[in-house]
């Protein structure tokens, strides 16, 4: 069970101690059990789970609190059960291994930051099964340079990491005003060259004609995710979509013991200003529909949203790097589907190459055309 309040540790700490052995259980992922690294004892996680549904939670209210509460401390001091030693995470993680003997150590998160994950996406492969994935990814790359692969295999150890995010439910409606535009052909005499003589020709030209609109859309937005980290670039997060949100569980920091786990650093504010971005996009495609026609403009538009609510969730990733040319690349593993992104080198010389073929098939080509 969950020692919270072990005499001699902080009560910002959580352990998750082995009952044959002592020792600190992980998370094993894709799997419902705590495992000790030591003796091999599991520990089924519904010794651990928190019971019941994750719950939307009103924004504007969550918003009004947050300006009135007290921020909470960057970090805290914990000391490791192991080893005795004290140590503070980095401000922006709450899980990891201690630094002198790679216990283990979780810290609430609540005591870092005002808002507590209410609910995550377990590990589902293995960190072997990342690395599979990971050289699957780079054998596919297009223009890689030759020595890649002797380059990634002394890559960085990979880092299971619990990433932060925020999601947003919205319901809106959205007035519009804007044009549509019907396309039509007319006529039109042009006049060319054509062996040494002037020569006039007739085309058809594709004017529009517009045509002033209005109208109504409505949308219900769910789960509109936003990373809330900045440790990666928001590319690389976003391109590991699409996330199974359906396989969000209760927080639980069982699943953490074991991982590192990051704290948001993107406030709920911000996050909602970023996902306003995503939503106004969706809305225009809508509108764009609404209007129909051949071409649309869209002149004037205005949103409400209404039951607006929101969820802080933890999503997990592999992160590791690697150096080729003496400039480091880094790599993420989605830790539910095995999805790879990352950064990656390329080969001039093949680049070069492979233009100087096309246009070689090119002018192949040509000639063949003139021939016939």
């Amino acid at each position: 069970m969950s020692l919270r309040h072990q005499r001699g540790l902080s009560p910002q700490e959580v352990r998750f101690p082995c009952g044959s052995c002592g020792a600190l259980q992980v998370f094993r992922p894709g799997s419902t059990e705590l495992y000790c690294e030591y003796c091999g004892a599991t520990t089924p996680l519904e010794s651990f789970a928190v019971v019941g549904k994750l719950r939307e939670m009103p924004l504007a209210e969550a918003l009004r609190r947050l300006d009135s509460e007290p921020a909470a401390p960057p970090h805290s001091i914990v000391q490791c059960d192991n080893c005795a030693a004290e140590f503070s995470f980095s401000e922006n993680n709450h899980a990891g291994r201690c630094p002198f003997c790679a216990t283990p150590v979780v810290v609430k998160p609540g005591r870092v930051r005002q808002i507590s994950p209410q609910g995550l996406i377990p590990f589902q492969i293995s960190e072997g099964a990342a690395l599979a994935a990971f050289d699957t990814w780079r054998a596919g790359l297009w223009f890689a340079p030759r020595k890649l692969k002797r380059a990634t295999a002394g890559r960085q150890p990979l880092a299971g990491v619990y990433i932060p995010y925020w999601t947003y439910d919205s319901h809106t409606e959205t007035t519009y005003r804007g044009e549509r535009g019907i396309a039509y052909q007319v006529p039109e005499r042009v006049v060319v060259t054509e062996n040494g003589r002037r020569v006039s020709h007739t085309r058809m030209v594709t004017k529009v004609r517009w045509s002033p609109v209005s109208g109504r859309v409505s949308r219900f937005f769910d789960d509109v995710l936003v990373g809330a980290s900045r440790t990666l670039p928001r590319a690389i997060t976003d391109s590991l979509a699409p996330w199974q949100l359906e396989a969000l569980v209760p927080f639980s920091e069982a699943y953490l013991s074991g991982f590192r786990s990051e704290i948001y650093q993107l406030r709920l504010d911000e996050g909602f200003n970023t996902a306003l971005q995503i939503i106004d996009g969706v809305i225009r495609g809508d509108i764009a529909r609404d209007i129909g026609g051949d071409y649309q403009r869209i002149d004037q538009l205005d949103t409400r949203h209404e039951r607006t609510t929101y969820k802080h969730i933890l999503l997990p990733l592999y992160l590791s790097a690697f150096i080729f040319g003496r400039k480091s690349y880094r790599f993420v593993v989605n830790g539910q589907t095995g999805k790879v992104r990352g950064e990656r080198p390329y080969s001039p010389w093949k680049i070069v190459l492979a233009v100087l073929a096309a246009l070689l098939l090119g002018a192949g080509a040509m000639l063949l055309q003139g021939e016939m």
